[in-house]
């Protein structure tokens, strides 16, 4: 298969960055894209095109959310429920163009090329996103009684990986898919209650001051999230926020 490559070349945060046109033949359909990314780097060392081109990846198994790619006008590209270094070239047409862009988002500076900093996803998690509260020893499984509804949503809200296409997708650069996800897994538990009411407010002025936007309800996070986090843990966020607030009145 052949493709028409427009990529996103920048320097750094203070450079002015633009597309740069790549060709690249002979990719075969069940090469990933970051397979075929790499190869295109080969070709640009090799044959002393350009500097290569810098993107992010790691376990390259849908695991981790390093490899956020926004690849013709989607996050993680053109299929749904997977990240970039799951999306195959058989899901694009031979000779077709791609065009291939980092996050774009405040809290999301690029730091090169398509690499972009998502260390404020780490300082909102750090605000509250963690149980502090000293247990002592490990308690058996089966004595902590959780209903197993409750236990699923709070298993599906976990499985956020952070990549940060929920920032991209939205029209607000808006995180409230990601808090709300890292509120959830917490908050439906019972180890996650005694906390809970500085962890929502802590989470959710951490987002504000990062300079994320707000929420209009459009979900385009929902649709694009690779594994598929539900828009009703934004709703639950909120619940939270509010029953926080409202706490805290009661107790002045």
């Amino acid at each position: 298969m052949n493709f028409t490559l427009h990529i996103w070349r920048q320097a750094n945060a203070q450079s002015k960055g633009h597309f740069e046109t790549y060709q690249i033949e002979n990719i075969s359909p069940d090469c990933s894209f970051l397979e075929m990314l790499d190869i295109l780097n080969e070709k640009l060392i090799n044959d002393h095109i350009d500097h290569p081109i810098c993107f992010d990846n790691d376990c390259r198994e849908g695991i981790c959310g390093m490899c956020g790619l926004y690849i013709n006008g989607r996050p993680h590209g053109n299929d749904d429920g997977i990240t970039t270094c799951q999306l195959h070239m058989r899901k694009f047409n031979n000779g077709e163009d791609i065009w291939i862009e980092p996050w774009r988002a405040k809290a999301f500076p690029v730091i090169k090329d398509l690499v972009v900093n998502r260390s404020a996803f780490d300082k909102i998690i750090q605000a509250g996103g963690y149980i502090s509260v000293t247990t002592g020893g490990v308690p058996d499984a089966n004595t902590i009684l959780i209903p197993k509804h409750k236990a699923d949503m709070a298993m599906d809200a976990a499985e956020c990986i952070g990549c940060g296409a929920c920032v991209a997708a939205c029209k607000n650069a808006s995180a409230m898919l990601f808090v709300g996800a890292k509120v959830s897994h917490l908050a439906l538990l019972p180890q996650g209650q005694i906390e809970a009411q500085n962890r929502v407010k802590n989470m959710v002025c951490k987002m504000d001051e990062l300079g994320f936007g707000s929420c209009t309800n459009t979900y385009a996070c929902e649709a694009e999230c690779p594994k598929q986090i539900k828009r009703q843990n934004i709703a639950r966020l909120n619940r939270q926020f509010i029953g926080a607030n409202i706490g805290s009145d009661r107790k002045k």
